[in-house]
C-alpha cells in the first residue's frame, strides 16, 4: 500500500471496521499493509476521535464500531476532499453560499472532516474565484430528484412544462432518463401527450406529479447518444450539408448534437439535421477543418453566406489599413 498519514490510515481502518464487524488486528493490519501494532494505534485514534470501538477478546473475537455512531462517518482522504470541493466549484458556482443548497451541504461536508483535511478543502473553497457558466440553466433540486426517482421506479408522470416562448401546457410522458449536457438537465422521455419521443429542460418544468401507471424503456436505450439525436432533428430549418471527409472522420469531430451522419460516395459524409437558429449553425460549420457544401436549406445557406462575408470583410478591414499604412510610410 502507498504511503498515506496516521489520519488517512485511520479512515481505511474504520472502512474495513464498517465493512467487516469482528475484524481481528492481524486481519486489520494485513489488509492495510502494517503491523499489528500500527493497527491497534489506528484503532486508538478513532477511539480518541469519539468514534465508538468495541473490541472483543479470545479466538473468535476482534473490533467493531458500536451502536453510538448513528450516522456513519465521511471517509475521505485529503486527495478525495479536494476533488469533490473542486468538481462542486467546476459545476457549481454558487458553493460557496450558505444560503444555497449546494453550499450549505459542501459546508456540511466540510465540517464533518478530519481539522486538517477540512482546512485545505475550506482554502481551495474560499479561494477559488470560478467564472460563471451562463449557458448552464440548474434546475430545482427537488424537480430533478422528483424525475430522476420516477426514472429509476419506472413510473409515469404528469408535469406541467413552460415553453421558451413562455407558454405552458400539461404532459403525460414515461420518463426515461435524466441527462446533464453541457450545464443543461434534459428529461428524456416518451410524451403519451405528443406520441413520440422528447426531451423536456428540467428547470421549465413546474408540478411533477407521479402516476401509479409503470413503463419499461426500450431495451436498447442510450440516453446520452439518443438525446444528442433529438437535439437535432424537429426544428424549422432544414440542414442538409455534404462535408468532403470519410465518415469516419467526420463522425470523431463532428457532436451527434448536429445531425444526423452517412457516407456520401467514398470520400464524403452527408450531415442532415434541422435547426431553429439557422445563423447558429452557420458558425457550427465555420469551424469545420474540412470543406463542405451545404446542399439543402435556403435559409442555412444563406447564413453561412452571412458568416463568410463578415469574416472576409474582417480579413479585408486588416489588409485595407496595413496597405495604407505602408504607402504613408
Amino acid at each position: 500500500m502507498t504511503d498515506a498519514s496516521p489520519t488517512a490510515r485511520a479512515l481505511m481502518a474504520l472502512e474495513l471496521l464498517q465493512a467487516s464487524p469482528g475484524i481481528t488486528a492481524e486481519r486489520l493490519a494485513d489488509k492495510l499493509g502494517v503491523s499489528d501494532r500500527a493497527a491497534r494505534r489506528y484503532v486508538a485514534i478513532l477511539r480518541e476521535a469519539g468514534i465508538p470501538i468495541e473490541s472483543v477478546r479470545g479466538p473468535y473475537g476482534g473490533y467493531s464500531v458500536g451502536r453510538g455512531l448513528r450516522l456513519p462517518p465521511l471517509l475521505f482522504t485529503s486527495a478525495e476532499a479536494l476533488g469533490l470541493v473542486m468538481a462542486v466549484l467546476d459545476g457549481h458556482h454558487q458553493a460557496a453560499d450558505p444560503t444555497e443548497p449546494v453550499g450549505s451541504a459542501l459546508g456540511k461536508i466540510v465540517r464533518a472532516l478530519p481539522q486538517p483535511v477540512a482546512a485545505q478543502a475550506e482554502l481551495v473553497r474560499r479561494s477559488a474565484a470560478p467564472a460563471p457558466d451562463r449557458a448552464a440553466a440548474r434546475p430545482d433540486p427537488g424537480t430533478a430528484s422528483a424525475l430522476v426517482q420516477a426514472c429509476s421506479d419506472r413510473r409515469r408522470v404528469r408535469l406541467v412544462y413552460r415553453s421558451e416562448a413562455g407558454s405552458s401546457f400539461t404532459v403525460e410522458a414515461d420518463p426515461w432518463a435524466v441527462v446533464v449536457r453541457h450545464g443543461r438537465w434534459y428529461l428524456l422521455c416518451h410524451s403519451h401527450s405528443a406520441g413520440a419521443v422528447r426531451a423536456y429542460r428540467v428547470d421549465r418544468v413546474g408540478d411533477v406529479e407521479v402516476l401509479a401507471a409503470g413503463f419499461t424503456p426500450p431495451a436498447d436505450l442510450d440516453p446520452v447518444a439518443q438525446l444528442e439525436a433529438h437535439l437535432a432533428v424537429g426544428w424549422e430549418y432544414e440542414v442538409d450539408v455534404v462535408v468532403e471527409a470519410r465518415l469516419a472522420d467526420v463522425a470523431r469531430r463532428v457532436p451527434r448534437s448536429l445531425g444526423r451522419l452517412e457516407a456520401a460516395g467514398e470520400a464524403g459524409t452527408r450531415l442532415t439535421a434541422s435547426t431553429s437558429n439557422p445563423f447558429w449553425y452557420a458558425q457550427q460549420l465555420a469551424a469545420f477543418p474540412v470543406p463542405y457544401r451545404v446542399v439543402g436549406g435556403a435559409e442555412l445557406r444563406d447564413a453561412v453566406r452571412t458568416v463568410g462575408r463578415r469574416m472576409l470583410a474582417a480579413t479585408e478591414a486588416t489588409e485595407a489599413a496595413e496597405a495604407t499604412a505602408g504607402q504613408g510610410a
